[in-house]
């Protein structure tokens, strides 16, 4: 879904704009070091650090983001869960019960995928967060999808700022990506 709606965009912005540094802008994405999350548990920071992680920041963040923590894979348990680049491309992280022996990726994409044009005029911006979607979000943004499952706990919303997203929500011992934003 969200795989499908980023290449989409990211094909049309290609053809359709000029003038754009993509490559410029791709390496200027303000990516923040594990350090500038002062609520982030040490074992988790240290983790991102020796993994070599910075955390992306999209062009509408007005503080530190795409670091977060929820019920993700239990309605008993806080995990967090970041958004974590390496050689600009970024997975998402997710650490159970908050250990850092217990990190699971997903959801890889180029950095660059998650760039858009912002504003008027030729400015490129990074378009990539990662927000808590609850279970009423969850409910009514995937009506009607047969890998539905009981909902119990919080998923996480996979945003391409101002374009859609996707939910992944952890159930059956995976993750699963249904339907978010259109």
């Amino acid at each position: 879904m969200l795989v499908k709606l980023v290449l989409i965009a990211a094909l049309s912005l290609v053809s359709s704009t000029s003038g754009q540094d993509w490559e410029k802008a791709d390496r200027e994405t303000k990516r923040l070091p594990p350090s500038a999350f002062a609520s982030l548990p040490m074992a988790i920071r240290r983790d991102l650090e020796r993994r070599g992680c910075t955390i992306p920041q999209p062009f509408t963040a007005q503080r530190p983001s795409n670091v977060i923590s929820g019920r993700f894979t239990s309605p008993s348990r806080t995990d967090w869960a970041v958004l974590c680049s390496i050689s600009r491309a970024s997975s998402i992280l997710v650490f159970r019960g908050g250990s850092a022996l217990a990190a699971e990726e997903f959801a890889r994409h180029s950095d660059s995928t998650f760039l858009q044009v912002v504003g008027s005029g030729d400015t490129v911006g990074y378009s990539r967060a990662i927000a808590t979607a609850n279970a009423g979000y969850i409910r009514a943004h995937a009506r009607g999808d047969v890998r539905m499952p009981r909902v119990t706990h919080e998923g996480i919303n996979d945003l391409f700022v101002e374009k859609g997203s996707s939910v992944w929500y952890w159930s059956g011992g995976r993750w699963l990506e249904l339907p978010g934003a259109d």
